[in-house]
Formats: structure tokens, sequence, C-alpha cells
């Protein structure tokens, strides 16, 4: 997927795509302009010299009389040295600045990426994400520490040059002038062009990104089916467009650069002609000719790196286009609106503006007590783009203490229910109440703090076993680390791994170990800190029965003090539940105990009795 279709935007030219920088270079903008200065000066400097040339040659050369030439030898030096020191001074100035713009437009991409909800992200590649967080980002910096200053600063050194060709004869002036607009409005063609090709081709290095990262992740799965010839047949065909658009810019860039070769030097032809004609007929001065020629000269390169400059601009602002079509992305799982207008840090400020303090909100009214009374009124759940509603009318309540186990056939819609109560994702209708408050209207960070989550997929980082178990509660003690590892069957395993224990790092999505260990650790992660709500999708299913039935038993004791809403594959996990739910039809057909439901629901006891049968491959 190379643009997310509903919220891409194009601008209408690059500088109103990167017009957009402009809170983020507001902070730094004294450095920046400093940069700036300097880099004109080191330009202006150097084009001092050709003048003080021009008075060598018309002056101690011509009229014989030597006594300035050393002053005007040492202030070529001083120019030189100048030049040099400025150039210096620039980039000192302005390497700090752009990669804090960097680092912030990054955490904020981050900060907004965290907020999306679950279906953006199954949408967008990851691969493009990555590219466009990392790779768009360093194209952005190098752009503002380099290529706009010499944008502006050549532009400028363009203008004051042509002025000083006007000054030492006009007609040389003219001649200059006929071979640079020329150029100019080549480079500005080719610049439409760039552009568009631009876009491509971080598309679709986003699009090979995936392939890899995908490719990284799958490689046990790709062996075992030996599927690694067909995987890289698919990175060579997008490798071979890559290469296609690439090659399209190298043609571009060619016809550019030829260009840019052949008329500065028909230019500086021009001016021989010309100026030898005026030596000849005594208009000019041979100081004048040579101090034209010598500008022309160090005109080049300003002239040049306009082109260059113009195709990198269009590159930035295709990176700029990108990376918004992400920030402009409205998130649809939100904070109430108290804590949308104030924020819960500077990290919030809009469009991402580091330098903006937060206010200090509102006094808000407090949450309820932690009781863990759930409830789901009249809730209705489509998912966008589906023909029909998933959910259709879920009414279920579960008492603060109780265990609801929850059972349906694949794709009823069970993992869909557990994910609105931390939400994950939003009712479409109707609405889930923590202790009598609707989900939605409370804090997120406060309702996640309150619930306790373990999934089937059981997701680990390529961490520790301690870093992974305390994201669940951040600054945990070791004794209640202990003791979640403890419940969950987990720290004795987790204490034998070599070399470092609990801080052994377990690989890529802990692939190092075993499903059903995997599974131990988020069950120990979902128990820290004992929440008031535990959200479980059938975290079991990847443990032997032997195992199984030791987790059991020791949650069991965590039940007891919580309330659990448990997505059942398994009768002894329903068994253990102290009611379950029926989930059928888009709504709960039946409510009882686990032996009620056997005698008096059919629809159960199939599913009871086939587990094998309906046991999910892929929750939703």
């Amino acid at each position: 997927m190379s643009a997310d279709p509903v919220t891409a935007r194009r601008t209408s030219s690059s500088l109103a795509s990167l017009r957009r920088l402009a809170p983020y270079l507001r902070p730094v903008r004294r450095p920046v302009l400093g940069a700036l200065a300097a880099t004109l000066g080191a330009q202006l400097c150097g084009l001092g010299i050709p003048l003080v040339v021009q008075r060598v040659i018309d002056g101690p050369f011509t009229t014989r009389d030597y006594g300035a030439l050393p002053w005007l030898i040492a202030l070529v030096a001083v120019l030189g040295a100048g030049e040099a020191l400025l150039f210096y001074a620039r980039r000192k100035l302005i390497a700090r600045p752009t990669a804090l713009v960097e680092a912030r437009m990054r955490a904020d991409l981050l900060h907004h990426l965290l907020r999306m909800h679950v279906a953006f992200h199954d949408r967008w590649q990851t691969g493009q994400l990555l590219s466009r967080a990392v790779g768009d980002l360093v194209t952005l910096r190098k752009y503002l520490a380099f290529a706009a200053l010499f944008l502006i600063v050549n532009s400028v050194t363009l203008v004051v040059g042509l002025g000083l060709l006007f000054t030492i004869a006009p007609l040389l002036a003219l001649v200059g002038l006929c071979s640079s607009a020329p150029l100019l409005l080549i480079s500005y063609v080719n610049e439409t062009r760039y552009k568009v090709v631009a876009r491509r081709i971080q598309d679709q290095s986003g699009d090979l990104t995936t392939i890899v990262e995908e490719t990284m992740l799958g490689m046990r799965l790709l062996k075992s089916f030996g599927r690694t010839r067909v995987r890289t047949g698919l990175f060579r065909d997008q490798a071979r467009l890559l290469r296609g658009s690439e090659l399209h810019i190298v043609r571009i860039m060619a016809a550019l650069s030829a260009a840019v070769l052949v008329l500065p030097d028909l230019g500086i032809a021009g001016l021989l002609g010309v100026g030898t004609t005026g030596i000849i007929h005594g208009s000019l001065t041979l100081g004048d000719v040579v101090a034209a020629i010598t500008i022309s000269t160090y005109l080049r390169w300003p002239t040049e790196c306009i082109g260059w400059a113009l195709s990198e601009t269009s590159t930035a602002a295709s990176a700029c286009d990108r990376y918004w079509e992400l920030r402009e992305s409205v998130p649809a799982v939100t904070d109430p609106p108290e804590e949308r207008a104030y924020g819960r840090g500077a990290a919030a400020a809009p469009h991402g503006d580091p330098g903006a303090a937060p206010e200090r909100p509102p006094a808000r009214r407090p949450a309820a007590a932690p009781g863990g009374h759930l409830r789901f009124e009249d809730v209705r759940f489509r998912y966008p783009g589906a023909p029909r509603s998933l959910l259709c009318g879920v009414d279920l309540e579960v008492r603060p203490g109780e265990t609801m186990a929850l059972v349906g056939a694949t794709g009823s819609g069970k993992t869909t229910l557990t994910a609105l109560v931390p939400r994950l994702t939003d009712v479409t209708a109707g609405r889930v109440t923590l202790d009598g408050v609707d989900v939605r209207d409370m804090p997120l960070h406060d309702l996640r703090a309150r619930i306790g989550c373990a999934f089937e997929d059981a997701m680990l980082s390529s961490a520790g076993i301690r870093e992974n178990v305390i994201l669940g509660l951040p600054g945990a003690s070791e004794e209640t680390l202990r003791e979640a590892l403890r419940i969950a069957r987990a720290e004795e395993f987790a204490d034998a791994l070599s070399p470092d224990g609990l801080d052994t790092r377990i690989g890529e999505q802990g692939l190092t170990l075993s499903g059903g260990q995997r599974q131990r650790l988020a069950l120990a992660r979902a128990v820290l800190g004992r929440p008031a709500l535990l959200v479980l999708d059938d975290p079991l299913s990847a443990l032997d029965l032997h195992t199984e039935a030791e987790v059991e038993k020791a949650l069991r004791g965590v039940l007891t003090d919580a309330t659990a809403l448990v997505v059942a594959h398994r009768p002894n996990t329903a068994r253990m539940a102290d009611r379950v739910a029926v989930l059928a039809d888009g709504r709960i057909t039946a409510v009882g105990t686990h032996e009620e439901l056997l005698t008096s629901c059919p629809h159960y006891r199939d599913l009871m009795s086939a587990p094998e049968s309906w046991q999910e491959a892929t929750p939703r």
C-alpha cells in the first residue's frame, strides 16, 4: 500500500508543501538564519575576488605602479580565508538545528501513530510507515541542512553577480544573462517532472521495505514451506520497478546536466568574443574582461546548483507530503474533549510545535472507583467497508469479581468485542461502560491503566523478559514482577534462560521462546499490578495440557480479586468461568454456567464437543 486512499494529500507546489515545516523551524530560526547569513557572506567573499583581480590588472599591471599590489594580494587572501571560515561556520550552525527538527518530527509522528486506532495499522504496510518515519525525515534533514540554504543563497549570489557584471560592462552582462536564463527555465521544467518520479520512487521504496520486513519476520514460515524462491522473485519484481523509476530520474538529471555543462561554456565563449572585440575597439579594458569572465566562472557553480537544488526541493516536498499524509490521518479513538483540548504534555502540541507549553487542564470529574463492573449495552460494530455489521446489538453484564467466558464460532466477533473494552476500536452504536462510565468518556491513559490484556498472538519485543513483562506496569518492583511470573508459571523457565535470566534478550517477537512460553509471559504482563479488569483473548491456547492446568490453577487465585472477560476455546477454560456467554449472529444468544449451557444450548454443546473444528486461526 503506497498511500492511505482516504487521507492522501497532494499540494499544489513544492513551496506549499515545504511551508508546512514552519512550526518546526520556528524554534530554531536563529541558528538557521545565522547559517544562511554565513553562507551568503562566503559567496559574496568569493564574488569579491574577481573585483580585486580587475583592480590588479587595470592598476599595477597596466600602470607599472606596484605600490598597492601587496595590499591587493593580501585582500584576496583575506577574502579567501573569510570564505572558508564562513563555510565552516555554516556547517557548525546548521547541523544541530536540522537534526533537532528531524528528531521532533519523528517523535511527533510516533506519538501520532500510537494514537491511531488498530484499523489504521491494519490498512498501512509497516514498510511504508518505516519509510516515512526514517527515510523521508532523513531526506528533509539533509535538504534543510544543505540544498535549501544553497537554493536561497545561490539565487541571491546569481542576482548579485549579474549586477556586478552590469556594473563592469552592461554588454557582457547581457551575454551572461542570455546563457543563464535558459538554464533556469530548463531547471524549472525538469523540477516538475522530477517531483512526480521522486514521489513514485519513495512509494516504491516503502513497498520494497515492506517486502524485506515481512520476509525477515516470516523467515521460519517461508523456509518451512519452501517459498524462499517465490519471495525472492517478489523482491526482484519490486526492485525492478524501483530500478526503472530510478533510471527515469537519471535520464531527467542527465538532460539537466547536459544543459548545465553546455550553456555556461557557451556563455563564457560569448564573453570572450564580445570582450575581445571591446578591447580591440577600446570600449573595454583587459581588467573588465578578465573580471567578467572570472565572475561568470564563479557563477557557474551557483547556476548549476540551482538546478540540482530544485530537484532536491521536489524530493523534499514529496517527503513532506508523505509525512503529512500520516500526520493528517484522524484518530478514530480519541480522549474526551477536555483531554484532547489540553493534551497530555508537550508532545500533544498542535502541528508538533515543540515550543508550545501545554496549558493546565481544567479539573475533571473523578473517575468511578475501580470495581471492574463491565457492561455492553446494545453494542453494534461494523468494520469500515464491510457489507454488514459484525455485532448487531450485544447486551452483556460482567459483575465485579466475576469471570465471564465468551464463546463463539470462528468470525463471530469475540476478539472484536474484547477490543472494544480498552478502546482498541470504538463501537459503531451502543456503549461499553466500566463502573457505570462510558469508556469513551474516560481518558485513554486512565482507562487502559485499569485493564490488563492478554491476546492469543502474545506479541513480544526483542528486549529481555523483564522489559516485556513490566510493559504493563513500568517501574514495577522485583517482588511484583516475580509474583506475576509465578502466577503465569513462567518464573522457572525465565530464570533458566542463559546467560542473563530475566534480562536475556528473547529475539525478534520472542521467537527464541516456544509458543507456550510466549503466552505465559503475555499472561504475566496482563496480571502484573492486579488490574481491576482482565481481558484475556484465549491466552492459554498454546499451552500443553499439563501447563494449562497449572496456569489455570494459579489464575483462579487472581480471578477471585478481579473482573475478567475471557475468550474461551477450550472446555477447561469455559469451565473455569463463573458464567459463559455464547456469541452468535452478532448477539449474545445464551448466558449461564458451563453445565447449564451444555444442557440447554445446542449451539454451545456443538462448540464444546468439537473444539478443533471451531478453534480460530486468525482472530478478529
